[in-house]
């Protein structure tokens, strides 16, 4: 990884409610399209879903992150084994954009960006309801983006539920309460 992604290894909150966080990837930008966009792609960093690339597309995305590091680390007692959430495609431009709804409330967007060999990948989420979830978010977004980078780069990191819990208590520290 270049400097930048040490730079913005944090998320930030950018407003009210809207975490942004930036990841610097190897590239090219077609295959890190293809692991945000494909659905056995992207449960090995994020979440399974077939999603429908048009705009208004219902989808589900369903989490298993103890599948996503061996071993796991420790999974918190609130959380379960499996994680399901409805969402709907906003808005998609193969393969630099691709914005869909947040269960409910909230809305992410993935943005992607060739940088020579790397790709930078701006990560916004809005609509976070509060602090805690700014926190839990901020959390689960950069240790998801350890892991999507490790498995483009052919790489490991930290079992994930551990580095989940570390973020946890950073994020604490670093976003204004």
């Amino acid at each position: 990884m270049t400097e930048l992604a040490g730079i913005h290894a944090f998320g930030e909150l950018i407003e009210p409610a809207t975490l942004k966080i930036e990841r610097l990837l190897p590239g090219p930008v077609e295959r890190v399209w293809s692991y945000l966009t494909d659905s056995d792609l992207r449960r090995k960093w994020l979440a399974s879903g077939t999603m429908e690339m048009k705009p208004g597309a219902p989808f589900e995305l369903v989490w298993r992150n103890d599948e996503l590091t061996d071993p796991p680390g420790k999974r918190p007692d609130k959380f379960p084994q499996e994680h399901r959430m409805q969402s709907r495609v906003i808005e998609v431009d193969p393969p630099q954009r691709l914005v869909f709804s947040w269960g409910e409330r909230g809305e992410v967007s993935f943005t992607l960006e060739p940088r020579g060999g790397e790709v930078l990948m701006t990560v916004i989420h809005r609509r976070i309801s509060d602090r805690t979830n700014e926190i839990m978010i901020g959390a689960g977004w950069h240790m998801h983006l350890e892991v999507l980078a490790a498995a483009l780069s052919g790489g490991r990191t930290e079992p994930f539920w551990d580095g989940w819990a570390r973020l946890r208590q950073e994020y604490e520290r670093r976003l204004p309460g």
